[in-house]
């Protein structure tokens, strides 16, 4: 108990083990909370126009965002931060801070009253099969959300300093008020407001989740900050030499939500299902892919900075096969049991059986992608760790640019489920590309991934996952709560059968790897860096 309280302190400085535990566990906090959230909004708002709108509300922000900000303050940031730190250079990495941020709020915040401004053309274009009224909503909702841009990327930022500290306890709680502050929007002001509430509750989460917090931390750990201009420190221009490619580069894993919004806007409550799919399906993504990916950069920076390259490649290899292997099984499991899964979750309401059934049929086709979201979040941090944004985001965004027309064709094919099907086939070409490049480069081989491993978790996950599926169709599923449970509950018990059969009868050492302590996230060779990392120990 006293371990894993001391583990919870903020001045904790947590090692790769502790710290993807963290953050997994404040992970899943969030997306429970974030489930709370998408329930809320199913249930008093539905599937329809005004959730449309919603939803669609968020793009011009998110646009903003990754256009000025473009992922730089919890990447690249930390990157250059941990090097000052590791070279005991606290002045230059508080310059290095201050100048950033004082920048790029300037430019963020005039990005922010252009948009305000040019809300109406742009969406106008956007989402051009929405109503008048549908449209008038979403501007004045996008208008309401974009000034949280700013809070978002001063947060990160800040974040970023923690995080290159490996102290990881308030950036992991950060995102839990965004999503407890949008509920209490909805639950609160939602007979004022309507819909607006939601986001009034988004734009108060910005301000209290991702900045305030995270402020707190870095006021706590004596990280100063001054107003400051200096573009000329050799630092802040490294770090926009570094950032400009995520700047302007456009990569799949954010513009996937753009592209399926302006496709599913001619059909009413479409968005709003894609995205009830996408957010549930986002919980494993971010357990698997984001949380090990945060906790992984700060290890994966200090390993390329000490130049121990075979270390940084099996620790990024073993990494990637662990989180490939587990999502293989996860998805099985999750494309087994979308209907009640969905059904449970989402109906009540103004939410109704008809609209579980079209978005258990959007969230199969994104589970089967649930390897290549987590694997490419961890190559891509193998990428950044190197110093090198320029090379994965030219990949990233050649891939996005080219997976368009298909987006297009397969819609027009198969309608709004043909988008999910898109959105696999592009996350997949983007992941490849990637690994690739990362070998050919010899920074990573694919020689070095566990193919043994992994060949046995896929076979094992396509047997329990039919095997589930057959068993477990015995039960009709058509509105019933209790029909939903024991669908879930059959599934749930034979897949975790069939699982452990095939991992045992395959003399898979999966759940052996995924619990040992200390070799969590690094292969046998790397065992010694791990122990180091794990007593913070300087080598």
């Amino acid at each position: 108990m006293n371990r894993l309280l001391r583990h919870l302190r903020p001045s904790h400085q947590h090692s790769a083990f502790s710290a993807t535990l963290l953050l997994m566990s404040a992970v899943m906090a969030s997306r429970v909370i974030g489930y709370v959230r998408e329930a809320y909004i199913a249930w008093a708002f539905g599937a329809g126009p005004q959730t449309d709108a919603y939803v669609a509300g968020f793009t011009i922000p998110d646009w903003l965002n990754y256009l000025v900000a473009g992922g730089t303050a919890s990447i690249t940031f930390v990157s250059i931060y941990t090097r000052f730190i590791a070279q005991n250079k606290e002045e230059d990495a508080q310059k290095t801070f201050s100048v950033i941020i004082t920048v790029m709020t300037l430019v963020l915040g005039i990005g922010t009253v252009l948009a305000e401004i040019f809300t109406p053309q742009i969406e106008r274009h956007l989402f051009s099969g929405f109503s008048q009224d549908q449209l008038t909503l979403c501007v004045h909702l996008t208008r309401i959300l974009l000034p949280a841009q700013i809070f978002f990327y001063v947060g990160g930022v800040v974040s970023a300093v923690l995080l290159s500290r490996r102290l990881f306890l308030f950036p992991a709680f950060g995102p839990l008020l965004y999503n407890v502050a949008i509920i209490a929007g909805g639950v609160l002001f939602s007979h004022q407001l309507g819909i607006s509430s939601l986001a009034y509750g988004a734009l108060a989460g910005a301000i209290l989740g991702p900045f305030l917090v995270n402020a707190i931390g870095a006021a706590r750990i004596g990280t100063g900050y001054r107003i400051s201009f200096d573009i000329s420190n050799p630092a802040f221009r490294e770090w926009v030499r570094m950032s400009i490619p995520l700047m302007i580069g456009v990569s799949l894993v954010t513009a996937d939500d753009w592209i399926l919004r302006y496709f599913a806007s001619g059909s009413v409550g479409d968005i709003t299902r894609l995205n009830y799919a996408k957010r549930l399906f986002a919980v494993p993504i971010a357990v698997l892919g984001q949380a090990t990916g945060q906790a992984s950069l700060p290890f994966f920076a200090r390993l390329f900075g000490e130049k121990r390259m075979p270390e940084f490649a099996a620790t990024v290899n073993a990494s990637v096969s662990r989180i490939v292997a587990a999502s293989l099984l996860a998805s099985s499991l999750m494309t087994a049991t979308a209907l009640p899964l969905m059904d449970l979750v989402y109906r009540r309401g103004h939410f109704h059986f008809s609209d579980s059934e079209t978005t258990a049929v959007y969230f199969f086709w994104f589970s089967l992608s649930l390897a290549f979201w987590a694997a490419q979040s961890l190559y891509s941090r193998a990428f950044y760790a190197a110093g090198n944004t320029i090379t994965p985001m030219i990949a990233s965004t050649l891939i996005t640019l080219a997976s368009i027309p298909m987006y297009s064709a397969l819609y027009r094919a198969f309608s709004t489920p043909g988008l999910a099907i898109a959105s696999d086939l592009g996350i997949l070409a983007n992941t490849a590309a990637v690994a690739l490049l990362l070998h050919q480069r010899k920074l990573v081989s694919l020689d070095g991934l566990e193919w043994a491993e992994l060949c046995k978790a896929a076979i094992t996950a396509a047997v329990a996952g039919l095997l589930s599926y057959w068993i477990a169709s015995s039960v009709v599923v058509q509105g019933s709560r209790v029909a939903d449970l024991k669908s879930l509950g059959l599934t749930t018990l034979s897949w975790a059968g069939a699982v452990a059969a095939g991992l045992w009868l395959t003399r898979s050492h999966l759940l052996r790897d995924l619990l040992r302590r200390k070799g969590t996230s690094y292969p046998r060779v790397a065992e010694k860096t791990a122990e180091e990392l794990s007593r913070g120990a300087e080598p």
